[in-house]
């Protein structure tokens, strides 16, 4: 028997007998495996065999003030068996059964500070919670949501602690042992577990460099490179699977076969929680990869595979792509039992492959093409966290010019002067309105690879923007630049300017669509995938390894990591992967990922959070006299506007909760698993990281406030701002292309002459095809809704996760302050004639960083607002 089991033992205990004797009354809810398996159809039958014969779901209570002697722990009750567990009807809508549970319970035992419960059936359950009704104590409530295996798995019993929540330092004595035994049994530190294969019964948090990316056993071509652990391409460290290495390589980790891909491991825990998450994502993911790919692709091969006009495209929402009759389609639709899944591939006896209409195009099919909605979307759109002040001019590079050439810019003064309102170069930079989208420095190093694989041709571009009176931009250049290559020893960079007509019209129209080719693939793989998904994980796996749950932080952290692990586990098992959707859908193929490692080398946790995000990219200046004390260059810019408000309800909510226990700096220095978890990260979870200078020394209560706030804001507010406006525009995709597949034409070819004769022809050739277009519009489409079980920013999933009334009173603060913003955010959205950025000539209202705290209807849906807890999706 093992460390931990010493501890849990499953012997009898002692008791004191002392005291008072009397009854204590608990109720217990749970999920059976059955009903939320509804592929194992013999769980329950066997679990009702083992209560036949004895083998139930025992629960022990453990004291808070008695310490066992032999164990050096908090005293164990006596077991009580769950109630009628045959007998006990499930809810039918959740799947959730309570049943009764009857304690003996002396009055010198103490305040129950913990439970352990052996799982005697055959299969695991999902423990929701256990409430007791303790004589003269009132009620002790256990929040447990986590699968309890049988103990025949590991020889264990499962140990749940009450919502109460502590410092280590006022831990009460007998419960601090089996606090840290808790601690080592999630980090795999016994019996060998680090260095293991995880099964799926493990509760094991570790860490890995992600190197099961490729898959060179599959396919030369499938070779990726390890991000992370070098200085070519450090990364964020991913949760361990412990899976064996390629034959290849033995660097790559072996990958599972498509089949298999809901297996990958997670620990149980971080599994998606909810029946309809749990298909809706699984199910819909595996059908695009496993069906939808091949069946499209035999569908357009034989054909052009062309769009040929923008009516073709608009068909996706009216009439559909007809799909070939096949009867594993037909397969694909009975089995899977969602509506949600039911509408990606409506069928209404036409078997159409159809698509909801993305809002962009809702109200005015052709605003999209306006510049002023092409600027608008910098600042309300998709990926509205790049756009900067322009603070010189002409704009300069960092790259080395020995191996890239001179890449200053070639825009000059002559070709922006006549949109600058009056003003000089000069004089608009003085007054704060040029700005920059600069996608240059990211790309130009990648853009001869890429444009050296099959369909992929793209430019590092510089997009140069003024700001008007009425507070709108306008773009003013567009500059599009190759870098030099073998048969050509000098860069190209080429300048295009506003025009509406003949050659130099249709030129701008394709500039402007080469740049929103590069914003979506920035979106996509930085913005969206490094700066939320992929950096928010190390705190994810620290915090559960570092933190007990009892720990306040832990408390107040856990609700924003939800479902975090897993769908970033299965991103790697099918989007991100080496010939995965990603690589598919976006221009940078094969060198996506690591693309985005070069782009973490200058990521810095102390800049993520919004105020200095925005400091940094020259958008806001301090100014005592305003809110908050700070000063937006750009008054209606949507993003961040309301950011700024949930920002700063979050600064308040974290600063109130965290007063209730650390009372001093003191307080924060002396707290061991604090410093265990913050050492953890910047040392393994962000460890190529580890010796920048700018990580916070957590020595203050102000530093670990900061801390906190930028992961609440990283995990919900700026996630949701990245995530959930991707249908609502890049479901069309002229308005947010991921792939150009040709540099613009040279004059005097047959191209050239077709692009000026057929604008829109030419735009389409140069963009996303129809196959490209449809898997990812059906990615996107997932990927913007939200679930029927989401929890929103200022929402819990139970009302009693913790015992502090202070606490429940501060966050029924901080949702009322939720609830403000939302009446803020309607109001400046019915403000469209002098706010102009919020709606734009597309009528696209901004409600990305609406909270939805209000939103107790558990619809789900492409609303296009909403923040929840966390980086789920």
């Amino acid at each position: 028997m093992d460390k931990l089991a010493e501890v849990f033992h499953f012997g009898p205990h002692h008791k004191s007998t002392s005291g008072q004797q009397k009854k204590t009354k608990g109720f217990v809810v749970l999920q059976k495996k059955n009903v939320l398996d509804l592929s194992d159809f013999s769980a329950d039958i066997l679990d009702d065999l083992s209560e036949l014969i004895g083998k139930g779901v025992s629960f022990q209570l453990i004291s808070t003030s008695q310490i066992d002697s032999s164990s050096g722990s908090g005293k164990f009750g006596e077991k009580a068996l769950l109630q009628n567990w045959i007998s006990t009807p499930e809810r039918l809508v959740t799947g959730q059964t309570t049943y009764s549970i009857e304690f003996d319970w002396d009055s010198d035992f103490g305040p129950p500070g913990a439970v352990f419960i052996t799982n005697s059936h055959h299969d695991e359950f999902f423990l929701n919670s256990l409430t007791l009704e303790v004589p003269d104590l009132g009620n002790v409530h256990f929040d447990c949501n986590s699968w309890v295996y049988p103990a025949s798995t590991n020889n264990r019993g499962r140990i749940f602690f009450s919502n109460r929540s502590y410092l280590p330092a006022n831990c009460p004595p007998a419960l601090i042992k089996l606090r840290n035994e808790e601690l080592i049994s999630l980090r795999g530190e016994f019996n060998g577990m680090a260095e293991t294969e995880r099964k799926e019964c493990d509760r094991v948090y570790d860490y890995d460099f992600y190197n099961d990316l490729g898959d060179p056993d599959k396919s030369v071509e499938l070779s990726r490179p390890v991000l992370g652990g070098s200085q070519q391409f450090p990364y964020p460290r991913r949760g361990r699977t412990g899976r064996p290495p390629t034959k290849t390589d033995p660097a790559t980790e072996s990958r599972l076969s498509l089949d298999k891909s809901l297996d990958i491991y997670v620990p149980r825990d971080e599994r998606f929680g909810h029946l309809k998450m749990s298909d809706f994502l699984a199910h819909a993911l595996k059908s695009i990869v496993q069906f939808l790919v091949p069946e499209l692709k035999s569908l357009f091969d034989p054909t052009p595979n062309e769009f040929d006009s923008f009516e073709d495209i608009m068909k996706l929402y009216s009439d559909g792509i007809k799909l070939p009759d096949n009867p594993i389609l037909d397969a694909i639709t009975s089995l899977i039992p969602l509506e949600l899944i039911k509408e990606f591939l409506t069928t209404d006896g036409e078997n159409l492959l159809k698509y909801p209409l993305p809002q962009v195009i809702a109200t005015d099919e052709f605003a999209w093409r306006t510049d002023e909605e092409f600027a608008r979307q910098m600042l309300a759109g998709v990926d509205p966290v790049v756009i900067q002040r322009l603070q010189s001019f002409p704009p300069r590079s960092k790259l080395d010019p020995e191996i890239y050439g001179c890449q200053i810019s070639s825009i000059n003064a002559s070709h922006i002067q006549k949109y600058l309102d009056g003003l000089t170069v000069e004089q608009s930079l003085e007054h704060d309105r040029l700005f920059i989208l600069d996608h240059h420095d990211v790309f130009m190093p990648y853009v001869n690879r890429i444009n050296a694989l099959p369909t992929p041709k793209i430019y590092a571009s510089r997009t140069i923007l003024f700001l008007k009176s009425d507070g709108t931009l306008r773009p003013v250049a567009i500059e599009l630049s190759l870098p030099p290559t073998d048969q050509r020893r000098q860069s190209v960079q080429q300048v295009f300017t506003p025009a509406e007509e003949g050659a130099q019209g249709a030129l701008w129209q394709l500039a402007k669509c080469y740049v929103a080719v590069n914003d979506s693939g920035y979106h996509q793989l930085i913005s969206h995938w490094l700066k939320t998904h992929a950096v928010i994980e190390p705190f994810v796996i620290a915090t559960n390894r570092q933190l007990s749950v009892m720990h306040p932080v832990y408390k107040l952290l856990s609700p924003h990591f939800r479902d975090t692990m897993n769908i970033n586990a299965l991103a790697r098992q099918i989007l991100i992967n080496g010939g995965g959707i990603l690589e598919a859908t976006v221009f940078p193929g094969k060198y996506s990922m690591e693309m985005s490692a070069v782009v973490y080398k200058d990521w810095r946790f102390d800049e993520q959070g919004l105020p200095a995000d925005l400091l940094k990219r020259g958008m806001l200046v301090v100014d005592s006299s305003m809110p908050y004390g700070l000063k937006l260059i750009i008054e209606d810019y949507p993003y961040a506007v309301d950011g700024l408000e949930i920002w700063f309800a979050v600064v308040s909510w974290v600063k109130e909760y965290l007063s209730l226990y650390y009372q001093n700096d003191d307080a924060v220095k002396s707290d061991a698993e604090l410093q265990a978890w913050w050492t953890e990260i910047r040392n393994v979870g962000h460890g190529d990281k580890k010796d920048e200078t700018w990580w916070y020394s957590m020595e203050s209560v102000e530093e670990v406030e900061k801390a906190i706030t930028t992961i609440i804001w990283i995990a919900s507010a700026l996630h949701a701002a990245l995530n959930y406006g991707q249908y609502p525009y890049a479901g069309y995709m002229p308005d947010r292309p991921t792939v150009s597949r040709r540099l613009i034409p040279e004059e005097g070819s047959h191209e050239f002459s077709e692009l000026v004769e057929n604008p829109d022809l030419g735009i389409l050739r140069t963009l996303s095809n129809q196959f490209q277009t449809t898997l990812g519009i059906a990615l996107i489409e997932i990927l913007s809704r939200h679930t029927t079980d989401e929890v929103y920013l200022g929402q819990r999933a139970t009302s009693e996760w913790s015992d502090d009334k202070r606490v429940i009173e501060a966050f029924e603060r901080f949702g009322t302050k939720l609830k403000e913003i939302e009446k803020n955010i309607t109001e400046r959205n019915q403000n469209a004639n002098k706010l102009k950025n919020r709606s734009g000539p597309a009528n696209v209202p901004y409600t990305l960083l609406y909270p939805s705290t209000s939103d107790l209807t558990h619809k789900g849906g492409l609303t296009g607002k909403g923040i929840p807890n966390s980086t789920a999706i």
